[in-house]
């Protein structure tokens, strides 16, 4: 507790050395034994790396001699002169060139006839010692609608240990004629094998036979006494089929192995190599060795480093510190700690100063910003030109000077209505049912006013409906249209239609009138913005309608116009999808 009293009255370059010492020293000293520790794990990933380049270089050969072994049987079986008719002397000629072509895959060659003789590439051999697996041979290959068959591994009297391809072969009438069978040599394909494993190396076959080589491991698995060659221990090799793919570790003979398992090949083989564990420790000696000069170095670089950098850190806070003393006749606002003795805590008070200074005028400025924008707003919606109602009475006064009393009574109402929509102080929302209502209401007195050359339709589902958005939204940009659109083109029609988009609401203003050019569009944009027209219901334009947009919702949304000069324009009204009202 001293210790740290003291370390609270010194000064900053200081702490910073101490902390940026011991800190930096801790974490270094973790990540070396971090580092460490994970080194036996990332050697066995490596053997696991290395057993994967194996099982890829073994089960390619392996595939290669199964490919090998069954084209020998299907081009004998192409042979069925020698099959139906073809003498002793000429078949065992043709299975001798066979067998003699592939002597490094094949040991021994068997033609059975349907009849029960046998002819064979050692055919002396086999007249003299015979071989008892044939007729179970025969039977298997004979079981399964007359593919190739593989057997399991055996003891044969002319190839030793071997296992056996066989394929029947039939007539033209799809009756057997026999059955060729390929003894291959297991201890020739297990040489063959070895030098691609540097380690002791099993085979263990579909139904957990095991063909092992001991020469290379005889010292590292347990194998039965006086047997030769080497067997393995019976209690050894039940473990084997258990064993997860990839690598797993095992005790034998009181010595930790990895043994790295093979996926199963087209056969259903694994192949296992067992690696010494003590192997991996060995490799780690230089390591630990690299590991302790580099953390003497370090040690002697970090003392060195953390006093220049704490020094050289602490110079420019000192400056900063002395130059915001001078914001000492604000009023200060806690929002830093100030509890500390340090060029920290003084820096500290001097910010709190000038940031409360700061959120005070900013404050005070977004608040003026709001009110003079929200009075705007108020402003501008509720303004009602005085040319558009003095046409709209005189318009009324016409038609009950005609007794058209229902007419009077109709556009008296839509007036009525739509003042009311427009001076409403509930809110700025409104559904879009209560905008498109007002929309009619407008329309009907414009219709009253000029006749029917001026027509509007409304293409809105009812799904859209009571959805919110801006009031007096669509009421201005479909004056604009008439006004600008059809008027001088002397009539025409405005279609609004709404739709939903990436989770936004867009509604469409479209006209069939003069259409407008780019720079149109930008001309009356500047001039509306300026200066709005005497003629129109509100005096807000689609410049107006924009910029109240982007004030609520954002950049994002607003207006787009396009259109063609002689075709029309369209005004695309882009609005957050809200919830609804």
């Amino acid at each position: 507790m001293k210790l740290i009293g003291r370390l609270g009255h010194m000064g900053i370059a200081t702490k910073q050395f101490f902390y940026l010492f011991l800190v930096t020293l801790l974490l270094f000293l973790l990540l070396a034994w971090s580092n460490l520790s994970e080194a036996e794990t990332l050697l066995k990933d490596q053997v696991t790396k290395d057993a994967e380049l194996l099982v890829a270089r073994t089960n390619q050969y392996i595939d290669a001699t199964l490919d090998n072994v069954e084209n020998i049987l299907l081009l004998l079986s192409t042979r069925q002169d020698l099959l139906e008719s073809g003498s002793q002397t000429e078949v065992v000629r043709t299975l001798q060139s066979f067998a003699d072509y592939n002597s490094s895959v094949v040991r021994t060659l068997y033609f059975v006839r349907s009849d029960g003789t046998v002819f064979s590439n050692t055919q002396v051999n086999y007249d003299i010692i015979g071989n008892p697996h044939l007729e179970e041979l025969y039977a298997q290959a004979l079981g399964n609608y007359g593919s190739i068959q593989v057997s399991e591994p055996y003891i044969s009297p002319l190839s030793g240990r071997t296992l056996a391809y066989m394929m029947p072969v039939k007539d033209r009438n799809n009756e057997v004629q026999g059955v060729i069978i390929a003894e291959l040599g297991l201890d020739l394909l297990v040489s063959r094998i070895s030098p691609l494993i540097y380690q002791a190396f099993t085979l263990v076959t579909a139904n957990g036979n095991v063909i092992n080589r001991m020469e290379a491991g005889e010292r590292l698995l347990p194998v039965m006494p006086g047997t030769y060659p080497p067997e393995l221990l019976p209690e050894f090799t039940a473990k084997l089929p258990g064993l997860k793919t990839g690598a797993d570790s095992m005790t034998v003979k009181g010595e930790r192995l990895i043994a790295v398992k093979s996926a199963k090949n087209r056969l259903g083989w694994s192949l296992i190599a067992f690696i010494p564990e003590d192997s991996f420790y060995k490799d780690l000696q230089p390591l630990y060795g690299n590991y302790r000069n580099a953390t003497m170095l370090w040690i002697v670089i970090l003392l060195f480093s953390a006093y220049m950098l704490s020094r050289t850190l602490t110079r420019p806070i000192r400056g900063l510190v002395n130059k915001m003393d001078r914001l000492h006749d604000f009023q200060v606002v806690s929002k830093l700690p100030e509890n500390r003795r340090d060029e920290i805590g003084r820096l500290a008070r001097s910010f709190n100063a000038m940031l409360a200074r700061i959120q005070h005028l900013l404050h005070e400025t977004k608040r003026a910003e709001e009110k003079k924008k929200e009075y705007e707003l108020k402003m501008l919606r509720s303004q009602i030109a005085p040319h558009f109602l003095y046409n709209t009475l005189a318009c009324i006064s016409s038609m009950a000077k005609q007794q058209k009393i229902d007419d009077v009574r109709k556009t008296i109402r839509s007036l009525v209505g739509l003042l009311t929509f427009s001076f409403d102080r509930q809110g700025e929302f409104v559904a879009l049912e209560e905008e498109l209502e007002g929309l009619r209401m407008y329309m009907h007195i414009q219709q009253v006013r000029y006749g029917a050359k001026y027509g509007c339709r409304i293409e809105i589902g009812p799904e859209l409906l009571q959805l919110r958005v801006l009031k007096l939204t669509l009421q201005p940009l479909v004056e604009n249209a008439l006004f600008h659109g059809l008027a001088p083109k002397g009539g025409g029609s405005v279609v609004v239609t709404g739709t939903v988009h990436d989770g936004r609401l867009r509604l469409y203003v479209r006209d069939d009138g003069v259409g407008m050019s780019r720079g149109d569009i930008r001309d009356a944009y500047r001039k509306q913005a300026a200066e709005p027209s005497r003629h129109s219901f509100t005096g807000i334009g689609f410049a107006n309608v924009h910029e109240r947009i982007r004030i609520h919702f954002g950049e994002p949304y607003g207006l787009r116009i396009g259109g063609r000069k002689g075709v029309g324009t369209v005004v695309r009204v882009e609005l957050p999808l809200s919830q609804p009202v």
